[in-house]
């Protein structure tokens, strides 16, 4: 079949429209040609599945996989021969070639590591395409002809506060797109201070603004201050889970659409939110499976432990049966906004904002992105987490790879974080290096920073 970006635009409305039934039809059908796929093409997957039926249309028939796991395998993972972990490795490590085409057909981004190991994605161009239908879909959900119009005549500027300069996809999406974008479009980095950030948005006045949640809280924020003093027509928070309420709090600030979504490195287009306040499922491209922690399904409802998803539209590697970590609520009726797809919450992405005083005791909130998209591009790390010890010590725990100089390592690591500090008029915190590796949250995660009220320092 021939998926031109037309066709799957026309067809995510035709399924939208057409109910649950087609909706789950076109599931059921692309899990059989990504099984097969993966199966024909994927030396890893031809040995998982050697002894699964010839069709699969049934998700649960299929073993579980887990970042871990793949990436031990990646070579044999991929189902493009070409492509090779060597080959790969340049595109996350060297900033020259962030947001280039690996091969002159792959985007290549890196995770941050939450669950304990750093994850290597490629985005195929069948899954850009499928990425840029589902946008439409879900711009279609946040946005009346009005707010359309309103954007179109404020000239469609576009304003992203995001980890620019990082292999993470954020930053590996602004590299690509950025320059077709023009004048339209200004990427700020999040780590530059809020007061920065502040003035240059003021001075671009976008009328649609991205950053990630808690940084886009800290935001509005400024804004009921009145330092910050821009009208936009839609606000998109990303990559990190606020509470309900923030979102209707960021709404009110700026009068504005909150176009808030959740998605991953694994699968870009998981759901979009509603007026409601909850997330809605794009299930005819994704598989979503909300299970306990022995893998067993768990009845809508039910907060499950972690979930399981299938991506249906990345080829060349195939995301099928993958233990995302997140933990859902999944809706047990139908949404009272209308929308068929699947609807859940998502509990498991909460960040934790680190408070910290300057030298003349004003207090600087930071998210936990500033860290993490700063310290994962040293070379050697596999993970860390900073524990705030006391109101001005911070502890960072390291897990490096075998072949690292821890010495090397955390001197860069130590001076990374000390110039980050000194950005935001907190060069009075010590930053000091732990011994104990980083640990584990309850649920099975590793939160990056843990503050000062819910830090256990080992002695």
């Amino acid at each position: 079949m021939n998926e031109s970006f037309l066709w799957l635009l026309l067809d995510t409305r035709r399924a939208r429209k057409q109910g649950p039934a087609a909706i789950a039809r076109r599931q059921r059908t692309r899990l059989a040609e990504m099984v097969a796929f993966a199966r024909a093409n994927s030396p890893y997957y031809r040995e998982l599945y050697h002894d699964l039926p010839e069709q699969v249309e049934d998700p649960t028939l299929l073993p579980v996989t887990d970042k871990k796991t793949l990436m031990a395998r990646f070579d044999d993972w991929i189902t493009d021969r070409e492509v090779t972990i060597d080959k790969v490795r340049p595109f996350v490590e060297n900033p020259d070639l962030f947001g280039q085409q690996l091969l002159g057909k792959y985007l290549v981004a890196t995770t941050s590591g939450t669950t304990g190991t750093h994850g290597i994605f490629l985005t195929d161009q069948r899954s850009l395409a499928v990425i840029g239908a589902l946008f439409l879909r879900l711009m279609g959900a946040w946005l009346n002809v009005r707010d359309l119009i309103r954007i179109i005549a404020h000239g469609g500027r576009i304003g992203a506060i995001l980890a620019t300069g990082t292999p993470l996809a954020t930053g590996v999406g602004i590299a690509r797109f950025e320059p077709r974008l023009g004048k339209a479009f200004q990427a700020l980095s999040v780590h530059a201070p809020l007061s920065e950030l502040v003035a240059a948005l003021n001075k671009f006045q976008p009328v649609i603004l991205t950053s990630y949640a808690t940084v886009t809280k800290l935001l509005a924020g400024e804004q009921e201050t009145g330092r910050l003093h821009i009208n936009p027509v839609l606000i998109i928070p990303v990559a990190e889970g606020l509470a309900v309420d923030e979102y209707n709090r960021i709404a009110r600030v700026f009068n504005a659409k909150v176009g808030n979504s959740y998605a991953a490195s694994e699968c870009q287009f998981i759901s979009y939110g509603c007026e409601y306040g909850w997330q809605h499922v794009n299930s005819d491209w994704v598989v979503l499976e909300p299970v306990d922690a022995d893998y067993r399904p768990v009845p809508p409802g039910i907060q499950s432990h972690t979930i399981l998803i299938s991506n249906l539209a990345n080829r060349v590697q195939p995301i099928l049966r993958y233990d995302l970590g997140d933990s859902i609520l999944q809706r047990p009726d139908p949404c009272p906004c209308g929308n068929p797809l699947p609807a859940i919450r998502v509990q498991g992405r909460a960040a934790d904002m680190l408070t910290l005083p300057t030298e003349h005791g004003e207090r600087i909130t930071m998210p936990p992105l500033l860290f993490g998209t700063s310290i994962y591009q040293i070379p050697g790390i596999e993970q860390f987490q900073m524990v705030q010890t006391a109101p001005t010590s911070l502890r960072v725990r390291l897990r490096l790879t075998d072949s690292a100089d821890p010495d090397r390592v955390w001197q860069a690591v130590h001076t990374e974080i000390t110039h980050l500090l000194a950005r935001h008029k907190l060069a009075n915190i010590t930053v000091e290096r732990a011994e104990e590796p980083p640990e584990q949250s309850p649920g099975g995660k590793y939160r990056e920073v843990i503050p000062l009220n819910e830090a256990k320092i080992n002695e």
